[in-house]
């Protein structure tokens, strides 16, 4: 199993995440989004991937993009420990709380979109900065009232062992500390960020402890 990745994506982030929850085994295949205008434009990479994007899983045959299809798969074919809650309401209380963050949050503060805004519409940092709050702040403002407002948030988004909505609220929240987004209006996504930074697991798919990270 081949994971190509960028040790700073979101995206990439999560499925790591995912396949140490899993106890899975897999090699790293470095893209760098930044080197060269982008590994992940060139024409190899394209050919596999034409949305140019991390990450992408290898699995024998099998070609994977998109980061929660991957996971579902990963999840499917290796059954434990399970990502989803068994019982149907659970299991889209989960996707809801992972789709807030995956299709309302992260595009629009993806590192293509900031450096659209930078590069071509000529924004300054200050500007790019108010954009990533802004849509951040809608987002975890919502995200928090779903979560203070359901008793079935224990120290996890759904109870007490991670599932698929942890693992896009940990990238989601790291990111959000490396731009220095005020966290104080959202206790309850930081309370469950932490506990699940406390765990072997998201701590293996840090961006800093992956063998490609810089600086």
């Amino acid at each position: 199993m081949q994971l190509y990745d960028y040790f700073r994506s979101s995206a990439a982030f999560r499925v790591r995440i995912a396949l140490h929850l899993k106890n899975l085994t897999f090699e790293q295949i470095p893209i760098h989004l930044l080197k060269e205008e982008g590994e992940q434009y060139q024409p190899d990479y394209l050919a596999l991937n034409p949305q140019g994007f991390v990450p992408m899983l290898r699995d024998g045959e099998h070609v994977l993009t998109q980061s929660l299809s991957i996971i579902e798969y990963l999840d499917e074919l290796y059954p434990n420990p399970p990502l989803l809650p068994q019982l149907l309401p659970a299991r889209a209380r989960v996707r809801t709380l992972s789709l807030l963050i995956a299709c309302d949050i992260h595009p629009l503060n993806n590192l293509r979109v900031l450096k659209y805004l930078t590069g071509h519409l000529g924004h300054s940092e200050a500007e790019k900065n108010a954009w990533y709050y802004h849509w951040l702040h809608l987002g975890f403002k919502a995200l928090e009232q779903l979560l203070v407002n359901s008793p079935d948030t224990g120290k996890c988004c759904h109870g007490d062992i991670p599932t698929i909505a942890d693992v896009f609220l940990v990238p989601q929240y790291y990111n959000a500390k490396r731009f220095e987004f005020p966290l104080i209006n959202f206790p309850t996504i930081e309370a469950i960020a932490k506990h699940c930074l406390s765990l072997p697991a998201f701590q293996h798919a840090l961006p800093e402890n992956q063998p490609n990270a810089e600086p």
